[in-house]
């Protein structure tokens, strides 16, 4: 309340009794000349010395009456508390940021780990330019027992200048604010990353032209550059003893790292927030994760080494041979998608690139569990959101209702998509996360999750197809043993033999590589054209029985005694495959009476079928 028009004054006519004026802040009786003290309306009154009294004659009758006024005097006291801790809180910190709060919570914020906040120092050097990245972990010696470790990224890039190195050590500081031709676009990723783990983070830089001050050592050696470094410290800057970035200071003796024309060296040292506390640990997930994080860097030749071991590519498509894992096939064409960076706006428009992989059953459904998780394959089912060449998320994107099952395991997606769709889908300044918005999902969950659905349904009947051939093991074998002691098959197969055999291997891969000694017989299971419970593929090399399920036969007989537990189950059904497998051999050498013989087993198959037919 104004402590000029704060307070009404008794006496006289009552309530109402007296009019202001608004020049020159005095107060005048409407009955009585009575001349107040003009008082400023600037002026702030914390006490009632200040307060406006009367001059004249009435002042005695006023004071008489003061016991009438107690309750105002409460008001007074409560507006000059006010005012007096508007006056504190003047002289208080009312800077935006409280640094030491901030600097503490947002350690807390942002990263999902070490190997995520270590991305962003590389982010940095590939912006820099570097061809080489050399990450380092060590344990030290520290006070207490356990011993601390040290993370360090070296890069040969461009370097920086003073002015930009203290920048660079600024939250929000970037020389590339916003700028979507980079990696990075707010200026928040060195000290944001390197304070999520660390408690100081520590910088040398050095660029070309810079030296220490002499231009050339003994001998004609060219010396050392001129290092300049600078750090930030969690601690300090809690105690208030670090308000600013310190200035840049020349290195004396700087570090054997730092050597070449430019590069940078960013050290973490007091770390309490890393993943894991073993450095073996640490790289190893190290590997994993920058490998598929910048997979498309290292296939364009950026070398980047961890504890001096080369980083190798890893392709969460299989698909890249450079890969260290590779064998998938490309499932359709790439889709394009033209999109919307704004959903009201027509004007800003980028493109999305996707791509399907579908992995090979057939050749890796016999690894062990523990080689299917080292190389990624057990639940690693997902979509792979790449910005710019840089992994920033991978997870269950775009899949509408489509639940995640085993065999979705069996494929994978990639999606790239144009830097000024940043905000469709939702990148975080941290880059390793995605949210897209909803006329993004709309635009691309349709077709994503149509194709998601194919490839896991192929991926099912896949398995189905290995089972059954896993089935067949013993009678293969067996067979194949043994082939020796039989007169050869004629390498002239018949046109129609052939002819299935050519179809079949569409649908089955193991039939495409060229038999040897090992395997000449197969045994599949495939839907045939007519009636027969059996029929056979041969085109010279190798002899492979088809089994017709929908026969009644196979419903009855053959297929529960393959599902069967009982401990003889097996070498029933083995018997019971040689006896088909010697049929279709004997009908396979028969020159001249293909087609007599192949009417003949039609014959006996509907016969057979017409027997077990219980309506």
């Amino acid at each position: 309340m104004s402590a000029s028009f704060g307070r009404r004054c008794g006496g006289g006519e009552g309530p109402g009794s007296f009019r202001r004026d608004c020049a020159t802040g005095t107060r005048r009786s409407s009955s009585r000349a009575r001349r107040w003290t003009p008082f400023a309306s600037t002026r702030t009154v914390s006490s009632p010395q200040t307060r406006p009294r009367f001059v004249d004659k009435a002042a005695p009758q006023l004071r008489r009456r003061r016991g009438s006024h107690d309750a105002t005097e409460g008001l007074w006291a409560a507006s000059g508390a006010m005012t007096r801790a508007a006056h504190e809180t003047r002289r208080e910190d009312c800077s935006i940021i409280a640094l030491d709060k901030f600097i503490q919570a947002t350690r807390d914020s942002g990263y999902k780990g070490t190997a995520s906040a270590i991305s962003e120092l590389v982010d940095n050097s590939i912006q820099a330019g570097a061809t080489r990245i050399a990450l380092s972990v060590e344990a030290k010696a520290s006070d207490d027992e356990e011993k601390a470790i040290e993370i360090s990224v070296l890069d040969n890039g461009c370097g920086m200048d003073p002015t930009t190195l203290r920048q660079a050590l600024r939250f929000g500081g970037s020389t590339r604010f916003g700028d979507r031709r980079g990696l990075g676009r707010y200026g928040m990723g060195l000290p944001n990353a390197s304070l999520s783990q660390a408690r100081r983070v520590t910088i040398y830089t050095w660029q070309p032209g810079a030296t220490n001050g002499k231009s050339r050592a003994p001998r004609g050696r060219l010396v050392s550059p001129c290092v300049h470094s600078s750090y930030l410290d969690v601690d300090e800057i809690v105690r208030g003893e670090m308000v600013e970035v310190p200035a840049p200071e020349i290195v004396k003796a700087p570090s054997s790292s730092c050597t070449g024309n430019s590069g940078t060296l960013v050290c973490w040292s007091q770390c309490d927030r890393l993943d894991n506390r073993r450095v073996s640990t640490i790289v190893r997930k190290l590997e994993v994760e920058l490998g598929r994080r910048f997979r498309h860097f290292i296939w364009k030749g950026l070398h980047i080494t961890v504890n001096g071991d080369t980083l190798e590519a890893f392709d969460p498509l299989y698909l890249n041979p450079e890969a260290e894992i590779s064998g998938a096939q490309l499932f359709g064409e790439e889709m394009r998608f033209e999109v919307r960076a704004d959903p009201v706006d027509s004007r800003k428009t980028g493109w999305v690139r996707v791509r399907f992989t579908e992995l090979p059953v057939h050749a890796w459904h016999k690894l062990s569990n523990e080689e299917k998780r080292r190389i990624g394959l057990s639940k690693g089912a997902g979509v792979s959101i790449v910005r710019g060449g840089r992994e920033v998320d991978y997870g269950w994107f775009f899949m509408g209702s489509k639940h995640r099952e085993n065999y979705d395991d069996w494929w994978r997606c990639e999606i790239q998509f144009d830097p000024i769709l940043d905000e469709a889908f939702g990148i975080t300044h941290t880059k390793q996360q995605a949210r897209p918005q909803a006329h993004l999902m709309e635009a691309l969950t349709p077709d994503l999750e149509a194709t998601a659905r194919a490839l896991s349904g192929r991926a099912r009947k896949a398995h189905m197809a290995v089972k059954a051939s896993d089935r067949f093991s013993e009678a293969e074998r067996i067979a194949n043993e043994r082939d020796h002691l039989l007169r050869p098959l004629p390498r002239s197969a018949d046109p129609t033999a052939k002819a299935l055999m050519r179809e079949l291997a569409a649908s089955h891969p193991e039939l495409r590589e060229r038999a040897d000694e090992k395997d000449r017989y197969s045994i599949i299971e495939h839907a045939v054209k007519d009636t027969s419970f059996f029929t056979l593929a041969h085109d010279g090399d190798r002899l492979v029985l088809v089994l017709n399920p929908d026969h009644p036969f196979y419903r009855e007989i053959y297929k529960p005694l393959s599902e069967g537990e009982a401990p003889r189950d097996p070498q029933l059904r083995a018997k019971l495959e040689l006896l088909l497998l010697a049929a279709a051999r004997s009908e396979a050498a028969t020159r001249g009476k293909v087609p007599a013989l192949a009417k003949h087993r039609l014959d006996w198959s509907n016969t057979l079928a017409a027997f077990l037919n219980d309506k």
